[in-house]
């Protein structure tokens, strides 16, 4: 079985990082480990990540624009 391990994940966040379990429970595992220097993913953000992600999820509207919703 594969999973989280909590005990690694709980000393690490309240032992190393001094969390306050409140604050710890309110973290996500990857906000865990960016928080504790390790990346939860595929590395840092790069340039050429963020220009890979803006190609695929282009900033674009969906539908009219306010302007056009209004007839201006």
């Amino acid at each position: 079985m594969s999973g989280l391990d909590w005990p690694a994940l709980m000393r690490l966040g309240l032992r190393q990082l001094r969390l306050h379990p409140r604050n710890f429970w309110a973290l996500t595992p990857a906000e865990l480990l960016l928080m504790a220097g390790l990346e939860a993913g595929s590395g840092p953000l790069t340039r050429d990540r963020l220009n890979d992600l803006a190609a695929r999820y282009p900033d674009t509207p969906k539908g009219p624009t306010h302007d056009n919703a209004h007839g201006i």
